[in-house]
């Protein structure tokens, strides 16, 4: 049974053949097809982290990703890019109504998009001042928050809060 290990130099971590990551822990013992995964997400996503094995057990716990080296950090941050996508909503440019359904246009931090927002109920208060903000097609806008944005962005938001 393998415990997780505390310190991030006690493992080592590069891509297979097949662009998988392999964990080789303290012991010599490679684990294949290692998955990061993020405790806090959206409040905290630096913080905490995980480092699983295919079928879920803890191989390594990170306390931050300052604590990697430069090459662990890339190929950790890059996995996660790779499994999440979660654009953060920067600016609300314009709704086509303020009853639902609407459609949104919105300034994220991948660009500029339109989606459509079928009830009030798909907008989720996360952690103040933060929402979670869900499209007709189930993708997951980000605003960290609320307070941050311009004041047409939260004239419009607090329509529909």
């Amino acid at each position: 049974m393998n415990t997780p290990m505390n310190a991030p130099q006690s493992f080592t971590l590069q891509r297979n053949s097949f662009g998988r990551l392999v964990l080789t822990d303290a012991a010599g013992v490679a684990h294949d097809n290692v998955i990061p995964v993020r405790a806090f997400p959206i409040t905290s996503p630096d913080r905490g982290m995980s480092l699983v094995s295919s079928d879920g057990h803890e191989l390594a716990w990170i306390d931050t990703l300052d604590q990697l080296d430069a090459p662990t950090r890339a190929l950790v941050e890059q996995e996660l890019a790779s499994r999440e996508f979660m654009p953060e909503i920067q600016r609300i440019i314009s709704v086509s109504t303020f009853a639902t359904p609407s459609d949104w246009t919105v300034q994220t931090t991948r660009g500029t998009t339109t989606f459509t927002l079928k009830g009030e109920e798909d907008i989720r208060r996360l952690a103040a001042p933060a929402l979670l903000i869900a499209d007709s097609h189930g993708i997951q806008f980000l605003i960290r928050d609320q307070k941050a944005l311009d004041k047409h962005s939260r004239k419009i938001l607090d329509r529909f809060l």
